[in-house]
């Protein structure tokens, strides 16, 4: 199958990034795949450790980071393939492989995206939620003459539809109106992970309405959200929408 399309999400935790998965796999010409860098990142780090899940993971998964890309790369399954990935997965990878998929950067206001991850992985650090890692990929992005697509989750809750639209077009495929709704149910590419972090989806039929936080912010997270801030900012200059 020739001129196939593959699209690499890189998103930090708790950004509408399943959704946008889910998203994709309403189109008929679309396979999608659900972090399979996760074990790679795994047997790299000591994330292993706390991660919920992790060894059902680490026993699903390939370990091999590289072998993952290769398989990435020599994909055939359908016209357009679709990888939802966690940037901070990325450790020690070589990224040349970039230059030959649309690179698609998903952020979202650290503000509201701390305290998500924190209900599930408490005390996270910026190794977990990959503020930075999405601005080093930027700047690899600018150094090497890719062009990405930045994505903001707020905007695209706020019109899921034009910001669709302008993702397809960045992509050079059709908008399709089937992207916008599914049935509230699991998906068989749901990673084992699911469980853990994917309940609301699981309850969704499309895109929820943006609501702002109203609850506190927690005091043990204010250091890290001032970290993080910075490198969100940097995104949002970007960010189409």
């Amino acid at each position: 199958m020739a001129n196939i399309k593959r699209i690499c999400l890189w998103s930090g935790p708790r950004n509408i990034s399943t959704t946008l998965m889910y998203s994709f796999a309403q189109r008929e010409d679309t396979k999608v795949y659900d972090e399979p860098l996760y074990a790679h990142y795994l047997s790299n780090s000591n994330a292993n450790e706390y991660h919920p899940g992790a060894q059902d993971i680490l026993d699903s998964l390939e370990h091999n980071g590289e072998k993952v890309i290769d398989l990435m790369m020599t994909n055939q399954e359908k016209p357009i393939l679709f990888y939802k990935n966690m940037t901070h997965h990325l450790l020690d990878l070589n990224l040349d492989f970039m230059k030959d998929v649309y690179n698609v950067i998903l952020t979202r206001d650290p503000f509201e995206m701390l305290p998500s991850f924190d209900k599930v992985i408490t005390n996270p650090s910026m190794h977990d939620v990959g503020y930075a890692a999405h601005s080093e990929l930027l700047d690899y992005f600018e150094a090497h003459n890719i062009e990405p697509i930045v994505l903001d989750s707020k905007r695209i809750l706020l019109n899921p539809k034009k910001v669709l639209t302008e993702l397809c077009d960045f992509i050079g495929i059709p908008f399709d109106e089937n992207m916008l709704q599914w049935q509230a149910r699991a998906r068989e590419e749901d990673g084992s992970w699911a469980k853990y972090w994917y309940a609301n989806i699981h309850k969704s039929t499309g895109f929820l309405k943006y609501k702002p936080k109203t609850e506190p912010f927690p005091k043990h997270l204010e250091g890290l959200l001032n970290e993080c801030v910075p490198h969100y900012n940097k995104m949002l200059k970007y960010a189409i929408g």
